[in-house]
């Protein structure tokens, strides 16, 4: 017999067991869950850094993140366990009066969404920010000392457990091989690669970095890619976990330390024959370093722990923005993918704006036409500024 949910949720990540964990909260008791991974954290989610920021270009991104640094605040009381959301900062370090001035634009859509502390800083005042770096070339940085981290397996860990107690229903080791369709387009049913069969009027994409073959059998165009992204660990630094995030705006070079690891990301691509591929790719690894200890004068003595580097999965839109609605093709499959890197810090509001488009029909708290997923095929992507 097949199963018949009131919602089948594609994907227990962060991003699927916040909508789980928002519909428990709107009296939605019969919610599945199926994910490909054998337990908790298995994909993106348990690979991601953990930052959080305010300090983005486009108005959607910026009241996303406001609204979702909101409900970390209230995390502990709402859901039960602490998201450890730690105020430390976003630094962006910038060589060229070209790089500020995209920084000030910006500033001025974060302070038209409410987003106030973001301030630019000259070249003298940035030791006093981050006393551990070389300011060598830096003549100005863009700060936020509410932008942050946040720890992403613990927001899983809450979400999930919280949906649970609600009444979902989460199947592990579930990798989804098909659909069916009515003659609207509609999903009417859900396979498994095991043979399993799911019913549902509602059905919900979270899949990630899958997500654009997952809507493909749905016969949605979601432009929608895995992207590798990789972090090479430092031990013996003595850096403080209190450390800004630290962002040199040249090369998108970046670092951060959690648990006593400093965590360093140069945000470029790497070969490799498959696109969904975690292996580690040394070259990357030697280049990373080598922009480490030029930049931070406290990797001199520090020492790289080759059994801890990791790669993980971006799920990338062409304009680095959730794909976040319906696409007619397909009416009763919610997509909420392609956050490119920001989903672990937006999950808490998409989990709450799905939840509120699928019981009522529409989503009044928000206005979130720019992140419709029919955009792109009508030529109206959002504005891409690449240092943000």
């Amino acid at each position: 017999m097949p199963k018949s949910p009131d919602v089948l949720i594609l994907g227990a990540g962060v991003m699927g067991a916040s909508v789980a964990w928002h519909l428990a909260q709107r009296g939605v008791r019969r919610v599945t869950l199926l994910d490909a991974g054998t337990a908790p954290g298995e994909g993106s989610t348990g690979r991601a850094t953990g930052g959080y920021r305010g300090q983005f270009s486009t108005e959607i991104n910026v009241r996303l993140s406001l609204a979702s640094r909101a409900k970390l605040q209230r995390f502990v009381e709402d859901v039960g366990t602490d998201p450890q959301y730690r105020p430390v900062g976003y630094l962006f370090l910038c060589d060229t009066p070209e790089q500020l001035a995209g920084f000030r634009r910006s500033r001025a859509i974060q302070r038209d969404c409410g987003l106030f502390e973001a301030t630019e800083l000259p070249a003298d005042d940035l030791p006093a920010i981050n006393p551990h770096a070389s300011y060598d070339g830096v003549i100005g940085a863009s700060w936020c000392p509410s932008d942050g981290t946040i720890r992403p397996l613990e927001i899983l860990r809450g979400y999930l457990a919280g949906a649970q107690r609600g009444g979902a229903t989460v199947h592990w080791g579930t990798r989804v091989a098909g659909v069916e369709r009515a003659a609207d387009g509609r999903i009417t049913a859900v396979r498994s690669t095991s043979g399993e069969r799911w019913e549902s009027p509602h059905v919900v994409n979270c899949t990630g970095a899958w997500a654009g073959s997952v809507a493909a059998m749905a016969g949605v165009t979601l432009p929608v890619v895995p992207t590798r992204r990789q972090i090479a660990v430092a031990l013996g630094h003595g850096l403080p976990d209190a450390l800004p995030m630290t962002i040199w705006v040249r090369d998108g070079f970046h670092l951060r330390v959690r648990d006593g690891q400093a965590l360093l990301n140069w945000p470029v691509d790497t070969p490799s024959d498959d696109p969904f591929s975690l292996h580690v790719h040394q070259p990357w690894i030697e280049a990373t370093w080598a922009k480490a200890r030029e930049r931070v004068p406290a990797m001199a003595h520090a020492r790289l722990d080759d059994t801890a580097h990791w790669t993980g999965l971006y799920e990338m839109s062409p304009d680095k923005t959730v794909c976040f609605g319906y696409d007619p093709a397909c009416p009763n499959l919610l997509l909420v993918n392609g956050s490119s890197g920001h989903g672990v810090m937006h999950s808490p509001i998409l989990g709450e704006l799905a939840a509120e488009w699928l019981v009522t029909g529409r989503v009044s708290s928000m206005d979130v036409r720019a992140l419709r997923p029919t955009r792109f095929a009508e030529g109206d992507p959002n504005p891409v500024n690449d240092l943000l």
